[in-house]
């Protein structure tokens, strides 16, 4: 039994640690926006919001096919479409965005959420005591893709003509690159046996505590859903701003030379920052995580204006942490609170909440950093609207614990 339940992490990880690509699109960011946006980066941003917003349909749509057929097929068929999404990416050019937007965006995004959400809900059925750790080991390498990976793209990019040359071709291999993991990876994945996640203990968790499966059309007739996805969106905005824009505004500062850092620096913290706080929710539960995490990311927005010289790449860093923290703990919550069951599906919906936050954060960050130009304090009202959202979110996890708590109650505990 030991080797079954390591053979399905083995495997996710190696499948997360590709998708984690998503994560160094500032590396595009700018070659992308000059080259086939005329210089806008809004425009450009968009790609990476379609992207997550898509992988929220798809772990939807995933986490369902996951029940009826199987993990195995479900992150096969994701593997197929995320990879020949990025192949037509790399037939764009000026003129044709729409092309980087449906292959790159929507169709890497529907294919990245097949496989992102039925990874996780698979360990989390091998590992019920130990949700958090078993989330926060598989997040992390989707983050820590980002520093494996950032090198790598940067090399072809250079390899292939440069900035505003390079990033088609590169996309072609990275279409390859996730075919053949996701192809390799799906033969090691598996549900435990029936019955393996009924055991007595599987729902005690810190921030649980409550023994109910909800159906998904259960969890949407609930309150608890709708202030979970909605303080998702508000969690995740100063954290995707950043990594949406890590490279463009260490270069606003000077550091064009070494901009690559600001990259390579908040993947490996966003990587991280899943690992330690899936491990810390375990012991002090998820609400308080969050809580903490967002009070971290509220008042770090408000400095990345003000910090200046390499102690960017410092800042950067640390919301990286906290922003990693808090995608790997969202998971872990939402098996607590809604049940293992139809943990896919489950999460696939509270993952609107994520979808709805790239959109509208890129959309800020790129109108300001349109604004901003070269001068990088100029993108201080987007922080401010991060800090803010996340404040918002620290209000509606008090709101939520709350009500767990009557709920506790109800069931006698």
């Amino acid at each position: 039994m030991q080797n079954q339940k390591m053979y399905p992490v083995m495997a996710s990880v190696a499948i997360q640690l590709t998708l984690g690509t998503a994560y160094i699109w500032s590396v595009f960011q700018t070659g992308i926006a000059n080259s086939i946006f005329r210089g806008d980066n809004a425009a450009a941003g968009l790609t990476f919001s379609l992207l997550l917003a898509a992988l929220t349909v798809g772990s939807i749509i995933g986490g369902k096919l996951a029940v009826r057929f199987n993990t195995r097929i479900v992150v096969f068929a994701g593997g197929v479409i995320l990879s020949s999404g990025f192949f037509l990416a790399s037939f764009v050019a000026p003129g044709y965005g729409w092309l980087l937007w449906g292959g790159y965006g929507v169709m890497g995004g529907l294919g990245m959420g097949f496989t992102y959400a039925t990874t996780i809900a698979c360990v989390q059925k091998w590992f019920p005591h130990k949700k958090g750790l078993a989330t926060g080991i598989i997040v992390s390498a989707l983050g820590f893709g980002g520093v494996v990976f950032t090198p790598i793209v940067e090399k072809l990019v250079i390899d292939f003509g440069g900035s505003g040359i390079g990033e088609p071709r590169t996309f072609m291999v990275l279409s390859a690159v996730f075919l053949t993991v996701c192809t390799l990876g799906c033969i090691f994945l598996k549900n435990p046996p029936e019955g393996y996640t009924a055991a007595p203990a599987a729902s005690n968790t810190p921030s649980g505590k409550l023994t109910k499966d909800y159906t998904p059309i259960e969890m949407l007739k609930t309150l608890r859903f709708y202030l979970v996805v909605v303080s998702y969106l508000l969690a995740c905005m100063g954290g995707l701003m950043m990594i949406g824009f890590a490279k463009p505004i260490a270069v606003s500062k000077g550091l064009a030379e070494t901009a690559t850092i600001g990259v390579l620096a908040i993947s490996m913290f966003n990587s991280l920052g899943r690992l330690l706080c899936g491990m810390a929710s375990d012991k002090i539960g998820r609400k308080n995580t969050i809580i903490i995490l967002l009070t971290g990311s509220a008042v770090s927005s408000l400095f990345v204006t003000v910090v200046e010289g390499y102690l960017i790449y410092v800042l950067i860093a640390i919301i990286g942490f906290f922003y990693g923290g808090l995608i790997s703990t969202y998971p872990s919550m939402t098996g607590d609170v809604f049940g293992a069951k139809h943990m896919a599906t489950n999460y696939g919906f509270v993952l609107l909440g994520f979808g709805a936050g790239a959109i509208i954060s890129s959309q800020i960050a790129g109108y300001y950093k349109n604004v901003a130009q070269d001068d990088v304090s100029l993108m201080f009202p987007a922080f401010v609207i991060a800090a803010c959202c996340a404040l918002a979110g620290i209000i509606m996890m008090f709101v939520l614990k709350g009500i767990d708590k009557r709920k506790k109650h109800s069931y006698g505990q």
